[in-house]
């Protein structure tokens, strides 16, 4: 069989068991399976399964692929049976085809392509659980300073990481964190009669106001400005008591300028009420300038962009992008689904990129 089509086979598989984050047990030994059929050394550290090249070398740098595999819930909206891929040759449905087991068969096969040869640049495959939940076994414990490649591992921390998350093959070089504001404002209690009180709704519609019109001063020029929206809003017990407390929520995507505590700290000047970050770790990524990640997606014309949405780039702290086959539309949604086709152009890319790679590694 060739690479696509033990690609295509494995991603069935993978289709047909239950993998919802914490419970990846099934599918890791699936994925297990199958590297083990190829001949290739793998282990299993709580649940993720990691394997390098044949000829590696702990004195070379590692250019480390991570995919994760685990998924969201069924949501209501399916139509057919979500572990079912179904047989359509051109076709893959279920939960977790789109996002994120395109992007491992893929890596998969790329990896294996190289597993046998002498690199300049070490090769490493991570197959990672938790990334929906964020979790802590998943890569925030693998890439922690405390972590695995940190402490307790066999390998090395990676240099470079590719992140495997469906973007249609395009090469997302800076990725938005995501920061959540729960924000309260005190008041008075009083009857609204007697114009009584303290109103804290009007509190937090002037906060509210100030968020809305605040520019941030640091531009990005990859991601552009930081977003704001404000998103929840909650006051009042009876129309006629004037409300002593009203709380609403402010949904921000960061960019590379600011770290989360800064922009706490930039919009808490502005505001009465009390802003709460629910947490600070979701930051956001940009790939190194001048890192030779973005001169093999220069050199192979791959199409570049900024990611609005968050990945497992968000826990890695070395140099890394984002590329993957599939289409994040597709992601979380109904009748989940991938091509045959984008897993075969995702594989002739990752090989065609890893060979490039090389070469950028030693300019």
């Amino acid at each position: 069989m060739t690479l696509l089509e033990d690609s295509v086979s494995l991603l069935r598989q993978m289709v047909r068991i239950p993998s919802l984050s914490g419970e990846e047990a099934g599918v890791a030994a699936c994925v297990g399976a199958a590297l083990a059929d190829w001949g290739i050394p793998f282990e299993n550290v709580r649940g993720n399964v990691l394997a390098v090249n044949r000829r590696f070398d702990p004195a070379r740098p590692t250019l480390a692929m991570d995919a994760h595999l685990d998924t969201v819930p069924v949501n209501n909206g399916y139509t057919r049976d979500p572990f079912d891929p179904g047989m359509d040759p051109g076709i893959v449905y279920g939960l977790g085809s789109n996002d994120d087991g395109g992007s491992v068969v893929s890596m998969m096969a790329a990896f294996r392509h190289f597993f046998e040869r002498d690199l300049p640049v070490n090769l490493m495959l991570i197959l990672s659980r938790q990334e929906e939940v964020s979790g802590p076994d998943g890569t925030r414990w693998l890439f922690a300073p405390d972590g695995y490649f940190a402490t307790e591992g066999r390998y090395p921390m990676p240099r470079w990481v590719i992140v495997g998350e469906p973007t249609g093959m395009r090469a997302a070089t800076s990725e938005r964190g995501l920061l959540v504001l729960d924000g309260e404002a005190q008041g008075v209690s009083g009857h609204a009669a007697r114009d009584e009180g303290v109103n804290a709704l009007y509190i937090a519609l002037d906060d509210i106001a100030a968020l809305r019109s605040h520019v941030f001063g640091k531009h990005s020029p990859v991601m552009g400005d930081v977003r704001l929206t404000v998103t929840q809003i909650e006051a009042g017990q009876a129309h006629n008591v004037i409300p002593d407390r009203c709380r609403f929520v402010v949904d921000i995507r960061p960019t590379e300028q600011y770290s989360n505590t800064e922009i706490v700290e930039e919009l808490q000047s502005l505001c009465r009420s009390t802003l709460r970050a629910r947490n600070l770790a979701n930051r956001s990524s940009a790939t190194a300038p001048g890192s030779p990640l973005l001169r093999t997606v220069e050199a192979l014309g791959i199409p570049a962009f900024s990611s609005p949405t968050t990945s497992d780039w968000m826990r890695i702290p070395c140099d890394a992008l984002k590329m993957g086959p599939g289409e994040s539309s597709r992601s979380h949604r109904p009748d989940e689904f991938i091509l045959v086709s984008e897993i075969d152009q995702a594989i002739e890319v990752y090989i065609a990129f890893i060979e490039k790679f090389y070469g950028n590694t030693l300019e």
